[in-house]
């Protein structure tokens, strides 16, 4: 089967140089020595070398050079849901639906793979988010909702699954679901995570995917109550 070419000379040669005995090697030429082999204008290697760099395929510091960086989807999706978002926010909610769909769908996988080390970040994530419910002042739990659910996720070697699950958080925040209070909202959300995570504690998978699957819905509503109030 023959691999499709990428859409640049730069990404090819960033490609083939993976693939090549130079595999542990992160560190690439520099601009200069890239421009000679490739056959191109410093200004011509400088744009792919951005496009490059904004999909998180390399890192360029003026002290390191450009290094090349392990494949991650997460970039690219932000980019392009970022851009959607300022079109329209409304693109969040269907975001979010694919979002739960994937959550969903690999769900019973990911938690099967989960260490013991692993349920301790979630008990962890669970005692600091009810510390902050229940302090004064009333603190909202964000970090620990987005750490969380990612870590449920974190065992699975599917960069895709992982790059949706990413982007979607710092979506969330773009749209200011992280600022907004509504205690009500919170102490349910943040019960039926604790059942999911006692769920996942006692090997109860389906358990914990109802759990999963009816919380989702609190954010439906949330975001209807919010549009309304920002209307």
């Amino acid at each position: 089967m023959q691999k499709p070419a990428p859409t640049s000379d730069f990404l090819n040669y960033l490609a083939s140089y993976h693939n090549s005995d130079h595999e542990g090697d992160t560190h690439l030429p520099s601009i200069q020595d890239l421009s000679k082999e490739l056959g191109m204008s410093v200004a011509a290697l400088r744009e792919q070398l951005e496009v490059a760099r904004a999909l998180g395929f390399v890192e360029v510091r003026p002290r390191t050079g450009i290094r090349r960086m392990p494949y991650s989807f997460t970039p690219a999706i932000q980019q392009s849901l970022a851009y959607a978002l300022a079109l329209d926010q409304d693109y969040f909610t269907a975001f979010t639906d694919l979002r739960n769909q994937v959550e969903a769908a690999f769900w019973r996988e990911a938690v099967q793979k989960l260490r013991p080390e692993d349920l301790g970040t979630l008990y962890l994530l669970l005692q600091n988010a009810w510390e902050k419910l229940y302090g004064s002042p009333v603190q909202i739990p964000h970090t620990e909702h987005r750490q969380l659910h990612l870590a449920v996720f974190s065992r699975l070697d599917n960069p895709f699954v992982i790059g949706i699950l990413e982007a979607y958080w710092g979506a969330y925040e773009a749209v200011g679901l992280n600022v907004y209070a509504d205690y009500e909202y919170h102490q349910q959300v943040w019960t039926y995570h604790q059942q999911m995570v006692d769920a996942i504690s006692s090997g109860d998978l389906e358990t914990g995917y109802l759990a999963l699957v009816e919380h989702k819905n609190l954010l439906y509503h949330r975001q209807e109550r919010i549009h309304n109030l920002q209307g």
